[in-house]
């Protein structure tokens, strides 16, 4: 097996953090802040939150959770999430969603914001998710999907390949609540609603509470 520095070597792209900072502190005084408090309201317990990006979660967590595990591949990001503010106690680490650490069950909750539109497989993240989490966890989920619309959806599924190399591996096309749902959790709570996180782009996102089988 690969190293972790080997291992993580495919997710380095400092151009593309150095973008992503500068877009979230956007994102956040358009409204994405107001979505991420609502994705980790009423947290408690230990929490594994994947892809961490910058750390702009860190100071919205609830003060019943005790411990926060952030996990993060890209270097750049990760050096800033350590110096991000916070109100819990937050561990980051490297590693990334197909082999999160920690034990099978170790979680009350995980948390993924604007993550599972770029992981490598799904399939494999959501499976890490849920084997990390204890019986009856949680699964909270704030992502950008594919639209309902049938136009937008071809239009999104063309504009796929080019926007995948343009934004570090986000694809604007994944049905990401079916595949929550194919991995075996249980969706309990989920809304819909379209969010333009730059004046120029507006796609559908989700956020919402699935959980695993108790």
């Amino acid at each position: 097996m690969a190293d972790l520095s080997e291992d993580l070597s495919q997710y380095q792209n400092p151009r593309f953090a150095r973008a992503y900072v500068a877009a979230a502190e956007g994102a956040d005084r358009r409204g994405a802040s107001g979505h991420r408090q609502r994705l980790l309201a009423g947290l408690s317990g230990r929490v594994i939150e994947v892809g961490a990006g910058n750390g702009r979660n860190f100071k919205l967590y609830p003060d019943a959770v005790t411990e926060v595990v952030a996990v993060e591949p890209d270097d750049t990001l990760r050096a800033l999430a350590g110096r991000a503010p916070r109100k819990v106690p937050v561990s980051v680490v490297a590693g990334h969603a197909d082999a999160l650490p920690g034990e099978d069950g170790g979680y009350d909750a995980a948390v993924v914001s604007l993550v599972l539109c770029s992981v490598p497989s799904q399939a494999r993240a959501l499976g890490e998710l849920r084997r990390v989490l204890r019986p009856g966890g949680e699964l909270r989920f704030y992502e950008h999907v594919r639209s309902a619309s049938r136009l937008v959806g071809i239009f999104e599924d063309a504009i796929a390949p080019l926007w995948r190399k343009a934004a570090g591996g986000c694809s604007p096309n994944r049905d990401t609540l079916k595949a929550i749902e194919q991995a075996g959790f249980t969706v309990i709570e989920v809304d819909r609603f379209g969010f333009a996180p730059t004046p120029l782009f507006r796609t559908a996102h989700i956020v919402g509470i699935a959980r695993k089988a108790a």
